[in-house]
């Protein structure tokens, strides 16, 4: 077996609100390895939107280890997190996080300009992802002349960009009716196999929950159940 992409070891997380302490994780160890299209569910408060967010390096562990494509994110400066976050971490969010004023193409442009690619490398990789997510004719488009299953397309080719180690995908199709939903569930599970991409999903959702292949259930911050699913059934 390879070496885990992301790999978390006895990780808690407490918040302190006044003199009260909430235990959001509880000793929390798993590996997830290259190329699994694995969900994380659960009820409101289990954890998951924390375990998200530590995977993600935006915020850390009260106590324990995570590393994300071999590196410990404990201890590296703001500066080298976000490098880290910019070069092997794509992120899908619910509420899409594009930016209004830029067009589809520009969103999915912005992480290489930070990057400092060529225009030309910029151009080719910009209009390959447009493309392979179906939206090789909106490159020009502004978010607002876009539906919301269009634009999460583009929060997808902005997540794989960069070409990440793994995509953290919270709550994706949260914000979309049930058929255009399906529709992005099929076309990440697509670029899953056929490209190998690593997905990490947040969901509440049923329909994600029984497209992966691995589902991992938390319940009061600890892992409840943590189960293959190698025939995932994707819409």
């Amino acid at each position: 077996m390879s070496e885990p992409i992301v790999t978390v070891n006895g990780v808690t997380r407490v918040f302190k609100m006044g003199d009260v302490e909430v235990h959001a994780l509880r000793g929390i160890d798993i590996g997830i390895q290259p190329g699994e299209f694995t969900a994380v569910a659960g009820p409101s408060g289990s954890g998951k939107t924390t375990l998200f967010n530590l995977i993600g390096g935006l915020d850390e562990p009260t106590s324990g280890e995570i590393s994300v494509g071999g590196r410990r994110l404990g201890g590296l400066s703001r500066k080298d997190m976000s490098r880290l976050r910019l070069e092997k971490i794509g992120f899908v969010f619910q509420a899409y996080n594009l930016i209004p004023v830029l067009t589809a193409g520009e969103n999915v442009e912005y992480p290489l300009i930070l990057r400092g690619e060529p225009a030309d490398v910029r151009r080719r990789k910009v209009q390959a992802l447009l493309d392979a997510v179906g939206l090789s004719d909106m490159v020009d488009r502004r978010p607002m002349q876009m539906s919301g299953g269009q634009q999460q397309r583009v929060a997808i080719a902005r997540a794989l960009v960069c070409e990440p180690v793994i995509v953290l995908a919270d709550e994706p199709t949260a914000n979309l009716d049930s058929e255009t939903g399906a529709a992005l569930l099929s076309l990440m599970r697509r670029l899953n196999r056929e490209k190998g991409l690593t997905f990490l999903f947040s969901t509440h959702d049923p329909m994600v929950m029984k497209a992966a292949t691995r589902l991992v259930r938390l319940k009061d911050g600890r892992i409840d159940s943590d189960v293959l699913q190698p025939n995932g059934a994707v819409p």
